[in-house]
């Protein structure tokens, strides 16, 4: 009886979609063996050093445009200041102009840093990842159950994460928008400081005693920025109801105006300050306000040193700085008799 021997086809050797290293292999020897051996280590190590290739390019690709990226968003903030932000002194408006925009550039430099860090860092994680799905479609590894798992853990994942998620996106729009850097003065409702480090998923804040605050960036949702472009200190100087306002006011407008031209060679004020008049009547003074312009985070150094030129420029014009005072009546219940007997004086013994 005679054996009936399936006859070997390109379909069967290579497949429905044969390859041409392959389909070459078997149509020179017409063995499945030999076209299946070219398959495996010649036509499919091709393809995943092709894709391996591929992904390479385009992870470098794509970090180019992503630095750009980061630098064009970056350097939006630096530029140059406004003509409302700018002292009308010459000498200091162009200290004031070199200063602030070389803050702003150094500024512009961390941030394009730290934003490119990240988006390449994402863009690398992206790509590779298909690249690495695609290479074991080659090697035979069926995708449609791994997507399906890799789908089900994702889900898990996000409602697991949910807080890391809203703190990774909440840091990128930190560095994108600019709200704060490494050396502000912030305050965000949990802790008020000095910016040291703002990472992807939090914020490390230095306070006044020492303490270093770590925040998540997701539950920060509002922040109040003490260092930004320009800052201003408030003085209420207080003064005795006799003192004559005018002469405090004249006195006060004296001594911010020199703290004023001291500071031109470094810019510190940046512009002319503003003795506004009467802000309030107090329980025991009358409170003059005064608003001087700084630079950014100077506020606290120069509120210190112009309340102890006030200080003494007071002192020196007879200004009397109230302390709450007091009049105290004693009220005597005793009758005149008992007062007259007791201022009586007394007899001999």
């Amino acid at each position: 009886m005679a054996v009936q021997v399936d006859e070997v086809t390109v379909e069967t050797a290579c497949g429905l979609n044969p390859n041409l290293v392959c389909e070459w292999v078997f149509d020179r020897t017409g063995s499945e063996v030999w076209a299946g051996l070219a398959d495996w280590f010649v036509d499919r190590p091709l393809r995943i050093l092709f894709i391996l290739a591929l992904a390479w390019l385009v992870v470098r690709v794509l970090r180019r445009v992503v630095g750009r990226f980061a630098s064009a968003i970056a350097e939006r903030s630096a530029q140059p200041p406004s003509e409302e932000e700018l002292p009308a002194n010459p000498i200091i408006r162009r200290v004031a102009i070199l200063t602030q925009f070389e803050r702003q550039r150094e500024r512009a430099e961390k941030r394009a840093i730290t934003l490119g860090a990240m988006l390449e860092s994402l863009v690398s994680i992206v790509v590779w990842t298909i690249a690495a799905f695609l290479v074991l479609g080659e090697i035979g590894v069926s995708l449609g159950p791994l997507i399906a798992s890799a789908g089900v853990v994702g889900i898990a994942l996000g409602f697991g994460a949910q807080s890391i998620v809203r703190d990774f996106l909440a840091g990128i729009f930190v560095i994108i928008e600019d709200q704060y850097g490494v050396g502000d003065v912030i305050d965000t409702g949990e802790a008020t400081g000095t910016v040291e480090e703002v990472g992807f998923r939090t914020t490390r804040i230095r306070d006044i005693s020492g303490v270093l605050w770590t925040v998540p960036n997701g539950v920060i949702q509002r922040v109040g920025n003490h260092s930004q472009v320009w800052s201003k200190s408030i003085f209420d100087m207080e003064v005795a109801y006799d003192t004559d306002v005018d002469h405090a006011m004249d006195v006060m407008k004296r001594e911010l105006d020199a703290a004023w031209h001291e500071s031109t060679e470094t810019a510190t004020i940046i512009e002319e300050p503003e003795v506004q008049g009467v802000q309030a009547f107090g329980p025991n003074a009358v409170v003059i306000r005064a608003a001087v312009k700084t630079d950014p985070s100077e506020q606290w150094a120069v509120a210190r040193s112009i309340r102890a030129r006030l200080k003494k420029a007071f002192d020196d014009e007879g200004i009397e700085i109230p302390f709450p005072q007091r009049t105290v009546w004693i009220k005597n219940d005793e009758s005149d008799e008992a007062l007259d007997a007791l201022d009586a004086p007394k007899g001999d013994a």
